[in-house]
C-alpha cells in the first residue's frame, strides 16, 4: 500500500502524522519544579558546577518538563543544613558532602569517606554494585531522605597551615577546619576542630579564627585563596581517599515521582559524578603548577602524623562501633566489599604503574 492510501484508509492527516511524531512518553510527563539547594559556593565550579550540570541533565532530558532550580549555600539554606531543608520538606532535594551531619549520627560519615577509607574507584564501585546504596539508604530512611550519587572529589590533599607541622606534638591545641568524622579523629591528638562551609573558611582564617584548613585540592583550594596566608599545603589527605558526594532528595517527593523522572534524575546524577572527577583529574594538575610558581610549600604529612592518626583512627572506630548499630551494620557492609575490592585494584594498579615506569625508561 503506498503511502498517501495509508493516510487515506487510516484517516491521519497532519495533525495526526504531527501527534504521532512526538514521543508518547513526552506527553504524558507532568511538569515539576523543585529547588535544590547545595553545600557550596559559585565560585567552586566543579562542586556547584556538577550539581549545576546535574539540573541541566534532568530538564533537558525531560524536555523541560521537569526543572530544578538550584541555590548556592547561603541563599536559601546554609551551607551545613542542607540535609535538614530536604528532611523538613522545605526544599525537595539538597546536593551536599553526607559527614557534614556526623553530629547526627556517626554514620553518615560513610556517605562521603571515612579516614584511611577507600578512594574514589572502591568507593563508587560499593555504592553502586557492592550494595552500599541499599545500606545507606536504609539508614538514611530513618531521616526521611534517599541519596543518589551526585559526584565524587578523588583524592584531597591534606590542607594549608600557618606553619610547619612535623610531630604530632605540633598539632595540639591547633584549630583546624576539617570536615566530619576525621575532626573527632584529630581530637584524640589535641587538635580542635572546626567544621565550616566553604565560603567561610577564608574568613575564619585571614582573622585567625582557625590556624589551618583542608577544602578539596589544588584547583578549589586556589579559587578559595588559602595559600594567601597559610603558604604551607600538606598531603595527603588520609581522610578523604575518594569522597562521594549525594544529593539527597525528600523520600516523600521521591516516592511520588513518576519511574521515569526516578530514572533521569538517577542518571544525571551519574553525569554529574563522571563529571566532576573528569574536571578535578583534569584541573588539579594545573592549578598545582600555578600554586608551587606562587611560591606555596609542599609537604608529605611525616611518618610519625600519619601513623598517630592511623592509630587515632582505629581507635574510634571501634569505640564507635561498639556502640552505634548503624554505624557497624554499615562499616560491615563496606569492610566486606573492601576486603575483596583492594586487593584487586592493587594487582591491577601496581602491575599498571612498573609496565609504565618501565616504559618511560625504555
Amino acid at each position: 500500500m503506498k503511502r498517501r492510501d495509508f493516510i487515506k484508509v487510516t484517516g491521519l492527516g497532519a495533525a495526526g502524522a504531527a501527534t504521532l511524531a512526538a514521543p508518547a512518553i513526552a506527553q504524558s510527563m507532568p511538569e515539576i519544579k523543585w529547588r535544590m539547594p547545595t553545600s557550596w559556593p559559585k565560585s567552586l565550579d566543579t562542586l556547584f558546577g556538577g550539581a549545576e550540570m546535574m539540573c541541566k541533565m534532568v530538564a533537558e532530558a525531560t524536555d523541560n518538563k521537569f526543572q530544578i532550580q538550584i541555590f548556592a549555600a547561603g541563599e536559601i539554606v546554609p551551607g551545613l543544613q542542607v540535609l535538614d531543608a530536604v528532611q523538613n520538606g522545605t526544599c525537595e532535594i539538597g546536593h551536599t558532602a553526607s559527614y557534614y551531619y556526623f553530629g547526627k549520627d556517626p554514620t553518615f560519615t560513610f556517605g562521603s569517606a571515612v579516614p584511611f577509607g577507600p578512594n574514589m574507584r572502591i568507593n563508587q564501585a560499593w555504592y553502586m554494585q557492592g550494595g552500599g546504596r541499599e545500606v545507606l539508604n536504609e539508614f538514611y530512611k530513618g531521616y526521611n531522605v534517599v541519596s543518589l550519587l551526585a559526584g565524587n572529589t578523588g583524592c584531597q590533599m591534606g590542607g594549608w597551615f600557618r606553619k610547619e607541622v612535623n610531630t604530632p606534638d605540633d598539632l595540639k591545641g591547633m584549630k583546624f577546619r576539617i570536615g566530619g568524622f576525621t575532626g573527632r579523629v584529630l581530637q584524640k591528638l589535641g587538635v580542635v576542630p572546626q567544621q565550616l562551609a566553604g565560603g567561610d573558611i577564608y574568613p575564619a582564617l585571614e582573622k585567625g579564627t582557625i590556624d589551618a584548613a583542608e577544602w578539596v585540592g589544588p584547583y578549589d583550594d586556589e579559587k578559595l585563596g588559602f595559600y594567601k596566608i597559610a603558604p604551607h599545603y600538606y598531603y595527603p589527605g588520609w581522610w578523604e581517599g575518594g569522597p562521594m558526594l549525594l544529593a539527597f532528595v525528600n523520600l516523600d517527593k521521591w516516592n511520588a515521582l513518576p519511574k521515569y523522572y526516578q530514572s533521569v534524575l538517577e542518571q544525571a546524577g551519574h553525569y554529574a559524578n563522571n563529571y566532576m572527577m573528569a574536571r578535578y583529574d583534569t584541573a588539579n594538575p594545573l592549578a598545582l603548577k600555578k600554586l608551587l610558581a606562587g611560591g606555596t610549600k609542599l609537604h608529605a604529612f611525616s611518618p610519625p602524623i600519619m601513623d598517630a592518626c592511623y592509630k587515632a583512627a582505629k581507635e574510634l572506630h571501634a569505640e564507635v562501633g561498639a556502640t552505634n548499630p548503624s554505624f557497624k551494620k554499615v562499616n560491615d557492609s563496606l569492610a566486606k566489599f573492601t576486603s575483596d575490592g583492594y586487593a584487586w585494584f592493587q594487582v591491577a594498579e601496581v602491575g599498571y604503574d612498573i609496565f609504565m615506569a618501565r616504559r618511560s625508561q625504555s
